[in-house]
């Protein structure tokens, strides 16, 4: 989050919101966020704090369009692209979901990432969508 002369509220409320996430409250942590967010629309960190209480709290649609921002504002942000591709999947959209997913794992071959590209091609195998990595 970036600083400003008149964040020090802003700041302890960006602190709180990762203190609520980190206890499993990402309704209470959103409502944390509100002003930040209001604030700072545009900050990549806030955006990334408010796309993990989305998809903690199943707001899929939403947790996209933040992890979608960040990804604008930082395209080499490989845990959006992971976060990202986390919610597509449970969107059922699985292509969407194995594109970002593999590109995270590209990008950092974390074991949780490799793991959840490993899930969603299983899944897309079962529902009949081959390997999707025969086009490639």
């Amino acid at each position: 989050m970036t600083s400003q002369p008149a964040s020090d509220g802003l700041f302890e409320s960006f602190r709180r919101a990762e203190m609520l996430i980190a206890r499993s409250r990402p309704l209470d942590a959103l409502q944390a966020l509100s002003p930040v967010l209001e604030s700072q629309p545009n900050d990549a960190s806030v955006q990334l704090l408010a796309g993990r209480a989305y998809l903690n709290s199943a707001q899929l649609q939403r947790a996209e369009e933040a992890f979608g921002r960040v990804l604008d504002l930082d395209p080499a942000d490989h845990y959006a692209r992971f976060a990202l591709g986390k919610a597509l999947q449970r969107q059922g959209r699985l292509a969407e979901a194995h594109a970002q997913l593999k590109m995270a794992a590209a990008m950092d071959p974390r074991p949780e990432y490799q793991e959840a590209l490993g899930e969603v091609r299983v899944r897309m195998a079962v529902n009949g969508g081959g390997d999707p990595d025969d086009s490639d």
